[in-house]
């Protein structure tokens, strides 16, 4: 054998050494969050929903063990396992609740922002305690996306002063909040170049001076997130915690937006999972009858298995490049994700039939969190209209 081909035969070697390692440290790390679910979550998903109970402990427990980690390098108290790793955990808890696998989605999410960011002091700082489930955070750019998809209009305006920036304005609806916590937004600044150019995006302090969170409306589902109205009143924020400045903005945009929408698959692949399991109980003693249903188990497991190797391998993608040219491929699996959710949910309630309608049963539950996944941000309309706009050969501040 030549000296190049032995060369190569250890990098190759090498490679699947790491490759068996990382999937060890994963198969690992999965069980240790299962048990986590089963223990702590399961529980506790009731009282999650009917009474709006904020499941914090479960969430600083999983940051405890690692599950918060694939969202960070390993040198800012990341695991290494990557967007991959991410989905599948939000996968565990979503299978339970829905509510916590959203929390998963905002703490890991913010932590993406953070890690996508030039800002190297904010990342050391913050990353490790976001990792460990110390800090706990949110996300609230849903106004940044869709006011840069000419959805609705920025409800935020900064504007620049020496060592910050001042933002005013409210934001009617973030996660994962409280008087210790932190989530990070987006908005323009006054003066600045206008478009996806001229935004500049923060982490903000919600216990900072100027900024306070306010209770707001209650929801049919998912009401135990901590879900808040923000409101700022020439609240300044430090170049310190700033994640983008404008000028940078467009490229930031485009490293956060493509993974931060891709994660929110972990939500719908739970659920639907979640939603097939009930049909199969159901079918032990009704299969006679389920039989003449319009969805079938086999045909919704079918489509699911496709949807998860099809978000695996996109978050691979991701982890790997960034700004892979994936976007068209997520946008379309992320509607495709929502409207699975629906139909899985509709179709397990029908399974259980007058058992499913109980106010504690599970598939009731399903079906009004499946609905939360089509209107989250991006929602089922928001999703249809980028897909027609890329597809059409348009152009604007999305990710395209």
């Amino acid at each position: 054998m030549s000296a190049t081909a032995t060369a190569q035969a250890f990098i190759n070697d090498a490679s699947a050494r790491d490759y068996t390692q990382q999937l060890e440290e994963s198969a690992a790390s999965l069980a240790a969050v299962r048990a986590l679910v089963a223990e702590k979550l399961a529980p506790k998903a009731v009282d999650v929903d009917l009474k709006a109970e904020y499941p914090e402990e479960f969430l600083r427990a999983l940051g405890a063990i690692g599950g918060f980690g694939g969202a960070m390098a390993p040198e800012f108290g990341g695991n290494g396992l990557g967007l991959k790793h991410v989905v599948q955990v939000m996968e565990e808890a979503a299978k339970v609740c829905l509510s916590t696998g959203f929390l998963v989605w905002c703490q890991t999410a913010c932590a993406r922002y953070i890690q996508m960011s030039d800002n190297t002091a904010l990342k050391a700082s913050m990353l490790p305690r976001i990792a460990s489930g110390e800090v706990l955070v949110g996300t609230g750019l849903s106004n940044t996306v869709k006011s840069c998809d000419t959805i609705e209009d920025f409800r935020l305006s900064a504007k620049k002063v020496d060592g910050g920036y001042v933002i005013n304005g409210v934001l009617p609806w973030v996660s994962n909040l409280g008087p210790s916590h932190y989530f990070a937004t987006g908005c323009p600044v006054e003066g600045a170049a206008k478009g996806d150019d001229g935004l500049v995006f923060v982490l903000v302090d919600c216990n900072q001076p100027g900024f306070k969170l306010v209770d707001c409306a209650h929801f049919v589902a998912l009401d135990g997130t901590r879900t808040l109205a923000c409101h700022f009143k020439e609240a300044f924020v430090p170049d310190a915690m700033v994640l983008s400045h404008p000028g940078q903005s467009k490229a930031y945009v485009r490293r956060i937006k493509p993974g931060m929408i891709l994660a929110q698959m972990g939500m719908g692949l739970g659920l639907i999972e979640a939603c097939t399991d009930m049909m199969k109980q159901s079918n032990r003693t009704h299969a006679h009858v389920n039989q003449y249903l319009d969805d079938q188990v086999e045909d919704i497991e079918s489509v699911l298995q496709e949807a998860r190797a099809a978000t695996y391998a996109l978050a691979e993608a991701i982890t790997a490049n960034p700004q892979a040219d994936v976007v068209l491929d997520i946008l379309k699996l992320r509607l495709a994700g929502g409207e699975l959710s629906l139909k899985a949910a509709n179709a397990a309630l029908l399974h259980m039939g007058a058992k499913g309608y109980l106010q504690k049963s599970p598939a009731q539950r399903r079906l009004r969190e499946a609905y939360f996944i089509a209107i989250v941000t991006p929602a089922t309309k928001h999703l249809r209209r980028e897909i027609a706009r890329i597809e059409g050969g348009g152009t604007g501040c999305a990710m395209a």
